[in-house]
């Protein structure tokens, strides 16, 4: 299919032809500029008919129609964001941030806890951390963490999930004697230090997909850049991306737990058919693996990021989506710095969280350019196969676009949106 650009240009040599063929060799030069200019300037959008417009709309009636039976065979409540070829192809939120009371309709600007999916973000920092040169994948853990009890765990093995290290949560539920109080990271340290629970197994010697493992990663961040994790985060990722509506959620200062978390959209738990709204917990003092609250838009400005290099180079980037366990069987998929990779396919790299009433999807396929995000803020719903038969359909396939436009939209996009972030007439 010709481009616009190549059609308008194609039709213009062509009229330049022609007049110039039909006039003397002996013709002014004048008279033949004159003739040019009375030629009317035709519209690029009526000389061709683009046929991705009528593939995007079909597109959208087929989401919005899996998405409303979903609503009604499982209860969906959420946000849903497809992308496809660098179009933002479908967008829509469906139900209630108060799902018990049905009240505040959500959108697609609502935050959620992404649970797990955070831990993409976190692995992001370190990658960050190992751009600037101050931090190695194969040191020793106790090389940032001086007072870390067991040999041989590298950065490398947290971000693999190859370190054996055994789960804080499992520990804190032991150990942590009142739970009114707010587990942090370094407390999580301080409890390994002091009791050293044993390991799985040994650094590098198998797989174990441990939340103890980003938590720490976020500790690394912290001792290595001198600046909490949740300033880390803002200074170098958020506010750079113009993820305005992104944050992570910290205890750092609370004496007590609150009741529940004052940040984004509740989460709810069902009990039978009811939904129950879950209320805050110790182990939320714990970051790194989980505390990221974001949108769907957000997300995508972050997948946007990746695809065109906004801040990791091409080289750190591939090594993220590398399996880290190349001769593990015992599972079909695998896991990179923060993502898992699917193993029939090792183009597509995905996540899911779950965590006090949250679940998240983040599933990208880099070979066809396709990203769907999912947020909701129910314990239940629907599964992840609903979601890669979408991701895996390609019926209704967009044609590439050009590499260059998205790119300098979320630049602009982003410059706007500074602009009026700091504008004095805003009221926050």
């Amino acid at each position: 299919m010709f481009s616009c650009c190549y059609r308008t240009s194609l039709i213009a040599t062509l009229l330049i032809f022609l007049i110039s063929g039909c006039s003397s060799p002996d013709q002014p030069v004048k008279t033949r500029h004159a003739a040019l200019n009375t030629i009317p300037l035709i519209a690029a959008d009526s000389i061709y008919i683009n046929l991705d417009q009528s593939r995007i709309e079909q597109q959208q009636r087929r989401l919005d129609s899996t998405f409303n039976r979903l609503v009604k065979l499982t209860g969906f409540n959420g946000t849903v964001l497809f992308a496809e070829k660098g179009r933002l192809v479908y967008e829509k939120a469906f139900g209630f941030a108060d799902i018990k009371n049905k009240r505040d309709p959500l959108t697609t600007e609502s935050q959620f806890e992404l649970a797990s999916v955070s831990k993409m973000f976190t692995a992001t920092a370190i990658i960050l951390l190992k751009q600037d040169g101050l931090l190695d994948y194969d040191a020793d853990l106790r090389t940032y963490i001086a007072e870390w009890p067991y040999e041989g765990v590298t950065v490398r093995n947290l971000l693999n999930h190859r370190s054996g290290i055994s789960r804080y949560q499992s520990l804190a539920h032991e150990k942590w004697i009142d739970k009114t109080i707010p587990l942090s990271n370094e407390k999580m340290i301080d409890l390994f230090v002091k009791y050293q629970p044993s390991p799985y197994f040994k650094p590098d010697r198998g797989f174990h997909y441990c939340n103890t493992n980003y938590a720490l990663l976020a500790s690394v961040v912290e001792r290595v850049s001198g600046e909490n994790f949740e300033d880390f985060m803002q200074e170098r990722i958020f506010t750079p991306l113009g993820m305005r509506r992104s944050q992570i959620y910290s205890m750092r200062y609370d004496t007590v737990v609150s009741a529940y978390v004052e940040l984004g959209v509740p989460g709810f738990d069902h009990r039978g058919w009811r939904p129950i709204q879950v209320r805050n917990d110790y182990l939320n003092g714990v970051m790194g693996d989980k505390n990221m609250f974001s949108t769907v838009e957000d997300l995508y400005r972050f997948n946007q990021a990746l695809d065109y290099g906004l801040l990791i180079g091409d080289s750190l980037l591939r090594e993220a989506f590398t399996p880290g366990s190349p001769n593990h069987r015992r599972r079909a998929d695998n896991y990179g710095f923060g993502w898992r990779i699917r193993g029939d396919a090792d183009s597509t790299v995905y996540h899911y969280g779950w965590w006090k009433g949250f679940r998240s999807f983040f599933l990208r396929d880099m070979q066809q350019h396709k990203t769907l995000i999912v947020l909701t803020n129910k314990d239940k719903g629907p599964g992840s196969d609903n979601f890669w038969n979408i991701l895996n359909d390609n019926s209704l396939s967009l044609y590439p676009a050009s590499t260059n436009i998205h790119y300098k939209a979320l630049r602009v996009s982003n410059e706007t949106e500074q602009k009026e972030y700091d504008s004095p007439n805003i009221t926050r």
